[in-house]
């Protein structure tokens, strides 16, 4: 399984006791829709690795206690201890209406209901405190932040997301 076709969900936090169990941090709001999974992917090297689960229960609603086969030691899991958990996109549920996942826009195209066609989303950056469409316009880039209110429509069968940006934001690129 590559990398592309995964995606994060979350990251072994710590050991919870001496016969191998960890503890994930889960990076959803819905953690208990991953309590019955059967196996994760564990990133070593820049490889994801299948590791197969025992058993599992949520631990103070943000963590995993997960117990993996073949890991039955402190020390087994020390080896794990900071590893990033991927599971196969095609386990993300569906969203619908106006609510995507980031991976999931990149290419469409960003329609602004004032200026129209204003080009397509190339990535998104979400290491600032509010994400931003990176959005490519005739070889120049366009940040708009992803305000709830801006976004008029995403429309998964077009591949585009309409938006009502306010005045200016747009033409400050153009």
């Amino acid at each position: 399984m590559r990398k592309e076709e995964c995606f994060y969900l979350g990251k072994i936090a710590k050991k919870f006791s001496f016969k191998g169990e960890v503890l994930i941090y889960l990076d959803t709001d819905e953690p208990e829709q991953y309590e019955e999974l059967e196996s994760v992917f564990v990133e070593f090297n820049k490889n994801l690795v299948p590791f197969f689960i025992e058993n599992s229960s949520i631990h103070k609603g943000d963590f995993l206690r997960v117990k993996f086969e073949d890991i039955d030691s402190e020390q087994d899991a020390d080896e794990l201890i900071g590893s990033h958990i991927y599971l196969p996109l095609s386990m993300l549920p569906k969203l619908e209406g106006n609510k995507f996942y980031f991976h999931e826009v990149i290419g469409f195209d960003v329609v602004d209901k004032r200026l129209g066609n204003i080009g397509k989303i190339v990535s998104i950056n979400d290491s600032t405190s509010q994400p931003l469409f990176e959005i490519l316009f005739n070889e120049k880039e366009i940040l708009i932040p992803m305000i709830d209110h801006f976004i008029i429509e995403v429309n998964r069968k077009e591949k585009k997301i309409i938006l009502n940006t306010t005045e200016g934001l747009v033409d400050l690129y153009l």
